[in-house]
């Protein structure tokens, strides 16, 4: 039986991808491998395969299926956003040093192809209001701040990727992504190292407690809002697209306006007879949000978004109540 191996599987996107790749390729002769460099039993209790790898030791890699590889999807990443001390070596561990050994495992066992996630971060410098991210813009970054290390690294890992297709022939796909949006019982991030509450958690419990939710900036500034299972479905479809490589940006490619998001979750969590009220505070500024182009992801792969924002908020609602990662998320 063929096999994909996802690496990241214990990650917040990674762990819902998993569960959507094993449904999606159930009766399509895969064998779907969870891989991550911790130690749990989590995924054997769902009868899930689980292979603990730290992607740095490329010991560890021994472990790992030697036949029938047919697809490696590597999620494995220190990100910023967890970084609450930062240490640019352990981008330079987990990017490079990790994805090149994930590569080497790639040729050794003879894998069709492997599946890459980068940050938006490497274009961001385009960003602006109203402006759609193009797949093939060329480069164009921020060399300062705590994103500089992890996005050089994540260029870097690309540059690989080109190298093991023209030495080796591994097929390659790169998928570009901006915020995921899943549901995760741990709501906090680290901009710049300060443990912080994330904006839509803070919109979201003030909503299931009917209480005011303020409205940063601009009414009308628009992002796009991508749900994890749209994510996956991309992947998914990737590892079965006959192409050689693809380039693709993650996303639904449909503006969500702040009054919109905040309107979703006003309906999906608020109390029936205690509705939240949007306190609209055009003096405070309110950005992060990137617009995404996927049609290329829509004409070479059949890639078709499921989820608009009222949608995305109803699986948040759901993944609240069933808790099934919460066991993986951090507590403290």
């Amino acid at each position: 039986m063929k096999k994909i191996i996802l690496f990241g599987a214990t990650g917040n996107v990674g762990s819902y991808v998993l569960l959507y790749l094993i449904d999606y390729f159930k009766d399509k002769g895969f064998e779907v491998i969870a891989s991550g460099r911790r130690k749990t039993d989590f995924f054997e209790k769902m009868g899930i395969k689980y292979i603990p790898v730290d992607i740095s030791k490329k010991e560890d890699f021994n472990n790992l299926p030697k036949e029938e590889v047919y697809a490696v999807v590597d999620l494995a990443a220190v990100i910023p956003s967890y970084m609450d001390d930062y240490d640019a070596q352990r981008y330079v561990s987990s990017n490079i040093m990790g994805g090149f050994n994930i590569l080497e495992y790639c040729r050794k066992v003879g894998a069709d192809r492997i599946l890459f996630s980068t940050t938006v971060f490497d274009i961001s410098n385009y960003a602006q209001e109203g402006y759609v991210l193009k797949p093939d813009l060329p480069l164009n970054f921020s060399y300062k701040g705590d994103h500089a290390i992890y996005v050089i690294t994540k260029n870097t890992s690309i540059e690989f990727l080109k190298h093991y297709y023209a030495e080796y022939g591994l097929k390659y796909f790169v998928f570009r992504f901006p915020t995921i949006y899943n549901y995760s019982s741990y709501q906090y991030y680290y901009p710049n190292g300060v443990k912080t509450l994330r904006p839509v958690y803070r919109m979201i419990n003030n909503a299931m407690k009917g209480e005011d939710i303020e409205l940063w900036g601009n009414p009308n500034y628009s992002k796009d809002m991508v749900y994890v299972n749209d994510c996956a479905q991309m992947i998914a479809k990737a590892i079965e697209v006959n192409k050689d490589t693809g380039f693709y940006n993650v996303g639904t490619g449909i503006p969500v306006t702040l009054k919109e998001q905040i309107e979703a979750i006003i309906d999906v969590f608020s109390p029936p007879d205690k509705k939240s009220k949007i306190i609209y505070r055009p003096e405070k500024k309110a950005t992060g949000g990137f617009l995404m182009d996927v049609e290329n992801a829509k004409r070479e792969l059949g890639y078709e978004p499921k989820y608009d924002v009222h949608a995305l908020f109803s699986e948040y609602k759901k993944e609240m109540e069933l808790k099934r990662f919460d066991e993986l998320r951090r507590k403290n």
